[in-house]
């Protein structure tokens, strides 16, 4: 619900994803004001259904060493981008992880890919619908200091639907350049 209040209030309006890192996730959150931090954060919540397979929307957080709750940042958010996972990767994140893994989730993880090691440890709570080339394009821009885009990937539009109705979805604004 936060998510969707900061949508309707403008909030990601033209902001940039301040964060890329190709086949892992592209990050945004900041308004255009620049402004990362609306003042408040979210309890952590985690959800067993809830998976980092490619396209699932997931807010960021600041690092166990000053947020052992895991709070979610009230704005932060990173879409998955991952890879397909192996067999023996798999093994290797159970072993890990101390998890064991649902078929649905290795079945994911191995056909179109994800980052399992943020599971349970970051909070997934929605997911693209349509548009994962857009995230794949953003992915692999080139990228300086603090994987930040040498040109601003900005968002153009966000649209949530809920229950099947529109639920994210994400639009670049036109890369001035033709790319």
């Amino acid at each position: 619900d936060n998510f969707i209040k900061l949508i309707n209030e403008g909030w990601y309006n033209n902001s940039p994803f301040h964060r890329v890192i190709n086949n892992f996730m592209i990050q945004g959150g900041q308004n255009q004001d620049g402004s990362v931090d609306p003042g408040y954060t979210i309890p952590a919540e985690f959800r067993a259904n809830h998976i980092h397979k490619k396209g699932a929307l997931a807010a960021a957080r600041q690092g166990d060493h000053v947020n052992p709750k895991k709070a979610s940042s009230g704005c932060q958010f990173y879409i998955v981008q991952g890879q397909v996972l192996t067999d023996a990767h798999i093994q290797m994140y159970q072993q890990r992880m101390g998890l064991t893994f649902t078929k649905e989730q290795i079945e994911a993880y191995t056909t179109v890919g994800g980052t399992p090691h943020l599971d349970g440890e970051y909070a997934a709570f929605g997911k693209v619908t349509s548009g994962l080339e857009v995230v794949d394009a953003i992915a692999k821009v080139r990228t300086g200091r603090n994987d930040r885009p040498m040109e601003d990937q900005k968002i153009a539009s966000i649209t949530v639907e809920r229950n099947g109705a529109e639920l994210a979805e994400l639009k670049k604004l036109p890369d001035p350049y033709g790319r």
